[in-house]
């Protein structure tokens, strides 16, 4: 098997958290082949994806941890599988390196997640597919529908449609005075969208992230648990990671949410859910493995590579019937 990753660049990386770092350790494992390329080392040629990767080693425990051999360029069609694990924000760049990726699946290669995915779901928007499972929720540039969002639920949170991390989410009140800067600034003087969700104070219990694989939930959630006088729980933003097995209400969103996850090709993903209600859809770079795999002595990642080497050997299978 030979299997790509694009991420961010590979010295930026926390190895005792990185789920990218545990896929590339768990494909290791396997004995794959390991191609590391950033975003700008994607590129067409005459309407061929290629990519100026460089095959990566890992030394876990030595310093350096990592030795990369020299660049490219290669087809893209090479690979067998490649893993699409930069962080958002999912900019235009961001976009045109989904239709390149989406040139390689086109020619064979199992890319994860399905490219289209990457660009049709916004992480934000894909979870008011859901209108029963998220809290009561707002999409809009305009600061009159947030004010009287805000003046119905009284005390609610808003947020950049394409964040992460926790970044540049505020919590509002209806006699916060500072309401009117905050809607500035994330509708960028009505320019921009933000979403506005009624506030879910079961988030002081914390934010679980359910994991799902290929459809199905590792059984396990990790709940960022925020920091004094912080409301955000993201482990970023000084959340506190504590596992939870999933209870009945989570198992209920995870099945709703897992056959359309499977139906686009969204082979990994991470549901936030705050008590009962569904927040968020992660599928760009969703994160929380190795703190899931310490807690509760799993191999998440390894569970992914089964995955995805299963559907690489059924299409081969195909193949060469036809």
């Amino acid at each position: 098997m030979k299997i790509g990753v694009v991420m961010d660049p590979i010295e930026s990386l926390n190895i005792k958290k990185d789920s990218t770092y545990a896929m590339l350790h768990a494909a290791q494992r396997r004995h794959w082949q390991c191609f590391y390329l950033e975003q700008a080392d994607l590129l067409l040629r005459n309407g061929e994806p290629e990519g100026q990767g460089r095959a990566v080693t890992l030394f876990p425990g030595r310093d350096p941890w990592y030795d990369l051999g020299p660049p490219g360029p290669f087809p893209l069609s090479r690979l067998d599988a490649i893993l699409m694990r930069k962080d958002p924000p999912v900019d235009s760049e961001y976009l045109y390196a989904t239709q390149i990726l989406e040139a390689a699946e086109e020619r064979g290669t199992l890319v994860v997640n399905r490219p289209a995915s990457l660009r049709d779901f916004n992480e934000k928007l894909f979870a008011a597919r859901f209108p029963d499972l998220v809290p009561p929720t707002l999409v809009t540039r305009l600061a009159p529908p947030l004010r009287t969002f805000l003046a119905e639920h009284r005390d609610i949170v808003l947020k950049p449609l394409g964040g992460m991390g926790g970044r540049s989410v505020f919590r509002l009140r209806h006699d916060d005075p500072n309401v009117g800067v905050a809607i500035e600034t994330l509708t960028a003087y009505g320019t921009r969208y933000a979403m506005a969700q009624r506030f879910v104070p079961e988030i002081a219990h914390g934010d679980k992230r359910i994991l799902m694989i290929d459809g199905e939930p590792v059984p396990y959630a990790l709940a960022r648990v925020p920091a004094p006088g912080e409301t955000r729980g993201n482990l970023a933003a000084g959340g506190r990671g504590e596992g939870r097995a999933l209870d009945d209400g989570d198992r209920m969103i995870c099945a709703r949410v897992g056959p359309v996850l499977k139906a686009h090709g969204i082979l990994f993903a991470g549901l936030d859910v705050i008590g009962d209600r569904l927040t968020e859809i992660n599928i760009t770079s969703p994160t929380c493995i190795q703190e899931l795999d310490r807690i509760y002595n799993l191999d998440i990642a390894g569970q992914l590579m089964d995955v995805i080497e299963a559907k690489i050997r059924a299409r081969r299978a195909e193949w060469s019937i036809s």
